[in-house]
């Protein structure tokens, strides 16, 4: 399979190594510095760069008829403008805020406990992120897929890094030295605690994630998740 990068930072870099340890080839290692020369090559891209490039490289891949996995977060405003020009071009496209196959098995589970949780009022839910020091961003994307699963399936209507009110989910949120990504949702009650963790050791996770969801989209047409990626709406 030949794959377009579309970002080469850290992530970038794993996500390379990773395709390659699986029989992939590398076609196009785009960053600021270059151009889109190479992408019609491609049978996939993958998209980890920045807020402000993510919309230009997802609307090229889709001009290119190249099926892209985005992992980039801050670019949601344009969401509903990348699906309908996916739809116009028929393409094909997952954005995810985590491709962790942990943590989308986690993001399963926490929706799970939420539909369990929601019919015990005597239960409160928080939840803290942990992230290294150099993600400017909080909460993370994470946490507030997180946040969306329970609140879709209680009565919870948002998430707050304030002191919330009885409707809205705490985020804590702390950054510490080169923690890849540890999070927690916590059902607390004053008899006892119910706690789900997820903690990511290093970021092969998350770019192993990224190319088992490139390998699955090629030859396919739509917009689809990581749920059905790994079958996980067959589970439940």
């Amino acid at each position: 399979m030949k794959i377009a990068l579309l970002g080469y930072g850290k992530m970038g870099q794993v996500i390379e190594r990773i395709a390659l340890e699986r029989g992939h080839e590398i076609v196009l290692k785009k960053d600021e510095f270059n151009t889109y020369d190479g992408l019609s090559n491609a049978d996939v891209a993958i998209d980890f760069s920045v807020p402000t490039a993510a919309v230009s490289n997802i609307s090229s891949c889709f001009h290119a008829n190249v099926p892209v996995i985005s992992g980039t977060t801050g670019w949601l405003e344009h969401y509903d403008e990348m699906l309908a020009l996916c739809a116009a071009k028929n393409g094909a496209f997952i954005s995810s805020s985590n491709f962790s196959l942990g943590v989308n098995i986690f993001f399963e589970l926490n929706e799970y406990l939420a539909k369990i949780m929601a019919k015990f009022d005597s239960y409160t839910v928080e939840m803290e992120e942990i992230h290294h020091t150099q993600k400017l961003d909080a909460p993370s994307g994470t946490a507030i897929s997180l946040a969306k699963g329970v609140i879709e399936n209680s009565s919870y209507t948002n998430w707050t890094l304030e002191n919330p009110e009885p409707n809205q989910i705490h985020i804590e949120t702390k950054r510490i030295g080169t923690v890849p990504g540890t999070h927690t949702v916590t059902y607390n009650s004053h008899v006892d605690a119910i706690e789900i963790k997820h903690t990511a050791h290093n970021r092969e996770g998350f770019a192993l994630g990224a190319v088992i969801a490139a390998e699955w989209i090629v030859g396919k047409q739509g917009v689809f998740t990581m749920k059905d990626v790994l079958d996980l709406d067959k589970i439940q």
